[in-house]
């Protein structure tokens, strides 16, 4: 909980995001450890897998930003989610907005994505430059935009109006221009940048995809109170 940041209420209007960049990688994790990651509402997957997922959007209401994140594949209820360990931003208007709005575990870093004939790119830096996760999808292939589905993620963050720490559910909506997919390939992975001390490893590599779409933030309609079951534990705030 003290790691939550502060959210400004559950108000907060969308974010039209056009021309986005994706990659996302899904790889198994420690079956051991996955249930120390999550909160108590949340359900391990079996097996345990993550997401690294890295996007770049060249048009925001506050100018062009990258964004990289480590989710921990869960269940609130029966829902599959992704609960977010941590999340580096480029802009540091971002960083603020993103957590204030929608309770993003923001913090300052440098994010790198480029789309090669061969394959994409992506690199996660801290603030001081140090490189907290590399990876990459090879061996491309187009898809239709419609095999891709990305799962809804779950934020840890505390109420400004009330002081409850809560857990926010944020529901993008995606629109999909260009989808591949290929295999994934972490080179390296900081298990401590990403709040997970030393409990994160990237094991077996999953899938991969990368497109390009419209990704729309929006409205919160769920919170969940993060120490109990999601069946009980979780409040409608919007429609």
């Amino acid at each position: 909980a003290q790691a939550a940041r502060e959210i400004h209420g559950y108000k907060t209007e969308p974010w039209a995001l056009k021309g986005a960049q994706v990659l996302n990688l899904h790889y198994e994790i420690d079956n051991d450890t996955i249930d120390d990651l999550l909160p108590v509402t949340m359900r391990p997957s079996i097996p345990a897998w993550a997401v690294f997922h890295v996007t770049h959007y060249p048009d925001s209401p506050v100018g062009p930003f990258s964004i990289g994140e480590v989710r921990i594949g869960s269940r609130a209820g029966v829902r599959p989610r992704g609960f977010v360990l941590r999340s580096y931003v480029d802009n540091d208007t971002a960083v603020h907005e993103l957590a204030q709005r929608w309770g993003y575990p923001t913090v300052p870093g440098k994010v790198y994505l480029r789309i090669f004939h061969d394959r994409v790119v992506a690199r996660v830096a801290n603030a001081s430059g140090k490189n907290v996760l590399d990876m990459e999808m090879i061996d491309r292939e187009p898809i239709n935009g419609t095999d891709i589905q990305y799962n809804s993620s779950m934020h840890l963050a505390r109420n400004k109006d009330d002081g409850k720490v809560v857990l926010v559910q944020v529901d993008p909506e995606w629109v999909f221009h260009k989808a591949e997919r290929g295999r994934p390939h972490i080179i390296s992975l900081d298990s401590q940048a990403w709040a997970a001390g030393d409990m994160l490893k990237a094991e077996y590599p999953i899938s991969a995809t990368c497109c390009i779409c419209d990704v729309t933030i929006g409205k919160i309609r769920y919170i969940c109170d993060p120490a109990k079951d999601a069946f009980q534990g979780t409040t409608q705030v919007a429609a």
